[in-house]
């Protein structure tokens, strides 16, 4: 049997995302290979999605960014943050070193924490990073005037990613300088099988018109214009989040029989900020992706470009997002052409060889 020690960062389902499809394919190679998810991405998360055989072990990987809802970071609160969890560096250090040593995997897959890929290294165990972006470049976007401690930070990071052996880098990604050795693959999303693609889920519609998906990752929403989204005949919404009153083109999506996938494929719309699964899903199933950026995650700019050139994609400003003010947005990318570039060949199965090289040693 082998094991993978697979560490996922818990901001957000992104990065969970992106290794679950590569897992799956690793296991459909190696039936006796088993999974240790070392992160605080829920256990529901995986039960629909991994099909490896898996056990959860809840330990914080990394710090990622504090949020202020599911468009707007915190910044003062993600250097606290930051400042706290390096505080107590040694302790964390010590203590994913010991559980390594109990578990004793034979390979260390991070996405994307740096944590991880120390204490691999540390043990001795093969460390790969794995994803499409470093917490290192994400908090530089996040510097306004540069301090020694943030700086301190910063190089503790870098200096951890310097341990893996290589990172597998997803496209589109940051360069992700910091690690010795980079290896690229295709973009990475999953899709529900073609067998199981519903033409049309039923129970997500409120009424008739074109059904939009307002999804915006782990984080969610607090409120939202409910009046004024209700009038944007003829666009039906589906929403992450309860409503206390009933509203004839909105609907709530958290007690419904069909999963997240399901609801993503019978979208006619997806409505989101430009995470990576997202856009890689969208642009697979091509879906026209209305999108309301941050501006301040580093990521964002090359996932729009991707976006814009093998997508159907429109930009919404936040302003707009959180007034309700949707309809311009909406019509333009359902009136959007088809892409005339193909999107990038998938990156799995070139994941997977480059996982399974490092297994067969």
């Amino acid at each position: 049997m082998s094991l993978i020690w697979c560490a996922i960062s818990g901001h957000g389902f992104g990065h969970a995302a992106q290794v679950v499809p590569v897992l799956n394919e690793l296991g459909r190679r190696n039936p006796s290979l088993k999974v240790l998810l070392r992160t605080t991405v829920p256990s529901y998360f995986f039960e629909t999605r991994l099909t490896v055989p898996w056990d959860l072990s809840v330990q914080e990987q990394d710090v990622g960014c504090v949020q202020q809802g599911p468009l707007t970071i915190d910044v003062p609160a993600t250097w606290k943050a930051y400042r706290d969890f390096h505080n107590t560096w040694d302790g964390r250090l010590q203590e994913e070193c010991d559980a390594i040593k109990h578990f004793r995997p034979d390979l260390m897959l991070s996405n994307i924490s740096y944590l991880a890929l120390d204490a691999g290294a540390h043990v001795g165990v093969p460390t790969i990073g794995f994803g499409s972006l470093s917490w290192d470049q994400v908090l530089q976007e996040l510097v306004d005037v540069p301090t020694p401690e943030q700086g301190k930070i910063m190089e503790h990071i870098q200096a951890a990613y310097t341990r893996a052996e290589l990172v597998v880098r997803l496209a589109p990604s940051l360069p992700m300088q910091s690690f010795p050795r980079h290896v690229d693959v295709g973009p990475i999303g999953h899709r529900l099988p073609d067998d199981l693609r519903p033409v049309k889920a039923t129970a997500a519609r409120a009424t008739e018109g074109p059904l939009v998906l307002v999804a915006l990752g782990g984080v969610p929403l607090d409120s939202l214009p409910f009046d004024e989204i209700d009038r944007l005949a003829p666009y039906q919404f589906l929403l992450d989040m309860d409503l206390l009153t009933n509203y004839t083109r909105l609907k709530s999506m958290r007690h419904m029989s069909e999963s997240f996938d399901e609801l993503f494929e019978a979208a006619d719309i997806i409505l989101s900020k430009p995470g990576y699964g997202t856009v890689i899903e969208a642009v697979a199933a091509r879906k026209p992706l209305v999108y309301v950026r941050r501006y301040n995650f580093s990521d964002e700019g090359v996932l729009a470009d991707y976006a814009h050139r093998y997508g159907r994609a429109y930009e919404l400003s936040k302003e707009e997002f959180y007034a309700g003010a949707w309809r311009e947005a909406l019509d333009a990318a359902f009136a959007l052409p088809d892409p005339v570039e193909l999107p990038l060949e998938s990156g799995i199965m070139a994941a997977a060889d480059i996982i399974d090289s490092y297994l067969s040693k």
